[in-house]
């Protein structure tokens, strides 16, 4: 992680007063150099990958962690405000900072990005159609970062608005992870499914990458949408992925965009 050497989870590059050390020129140049709050960012990372602190909970003050990494408050804090802009920690004013979690509003529409055109909230509801093991093909297994025919479970469902169908999701995620996960399961859960992942699995989806397109509905896809065969719809290919960017689901979505729109915030 860093040209200096860290001795133990607790101990990075020492620091002498408020800030690190500079660097020597060697230092600057050497592609394995990291600047000191990315060290503690790392070990912050550690601490969340490792289960030290879950979801929801508060983890140690910047002073207490100061202490812990022996470095200097501001340097934890702009570790911190990474992993914050990250949508891994929440701060909460008045009350600390805390290991953020999908049961929370705000970020349950990160991953859900269709919005109606009258800017009005209208509840949907998962229909869930289908959920089996089977054995990954060649393409998903590469996504997945996984042999081909390794085992996934696929997981098929309707989103629909106001009773109306207007999403649907095929979803493909590593069996070994995701051991346990049936239909039954799946049914009786009634919130969302990445806060499922993260509660019953231990996985938390951070970031994903999307491939967006548009596309002539199938008959099978049409079939289910309630649409015409050539109906134009969104397709949107997703990869999403836990902490040290290792990817644990495959989605692909059909969108129905009458009366809505997909929105992707950019920075």
């Amino acid at each position: 992680m860093s040209a200096n050497p860290v001795s133990n989870a607790n101990s990075p590059a020492p620091e002498s007063g408020a800030h690190a050390s500079a660097p020597t020129p060697a230092a600057t140049t050497s592609p394995t150099f990291s600047p000191l709050y990315q060290q503690i960012k790392g070990l912050i990372t550690q601490s969340l990958v490792s289960g030290e602190w879950k979801p929801g909970e508060i983890i140690p003050s910047e002073v207490e962690l100061a202490a812990r990494y022996k470095v200097s408050q501001g340097t934890v804090r702009k570790a911190i405000d990474e992993l914050a802009a990250e949508n891994l920690l929440v701060r909460r004013q008045g009350k600390g900072t805390f290991v953020a979690t999908h049961n929370e509003e705000r970020a349950q529409f990160r991953f859900l990005r269709l919005l109606a055109d009258d800017g009005a909230e209208h509840p949907h509801v998962s229909k869930l159609l289908e959920c089996r093991r089977l054995r990954a093909s060649a393409e998903i297994a590469r996504q997945l970062e996984l042999k081909p025919a390794d085992p996934v479970v696929l997981i098929r469902r309707l989103l629909q608005f106001d009773g109306e169908s207007t999403v649907l999701d095929e979803i493909w995620l590593p069996g070994n992870v995701f051991r346990g996960l049936t239909a039954e399961r799946l049914a009786e859960y009634k919130g969302p499914l990445y806060a499922m992942f993260e509660a019953d699995f231990g996985t938390r989806m951070i970031r994903a990458t999307e491939k967006i397109r548009a596309v002539a509905a199938e008959p099978m896809v049409a079939d289910l949408l309630n649409i015409p065969a050539g109906f134009p719809l969104l397709s949107v290919d997703r990869v999403s992925y836990t902490y040290g960017d290792r990817p644990v689901e495959v989605r692909r979505g059909w969108y129905v965009t009458t009366g809505y729109y997909y929105q992707n915030d950019l920075s």
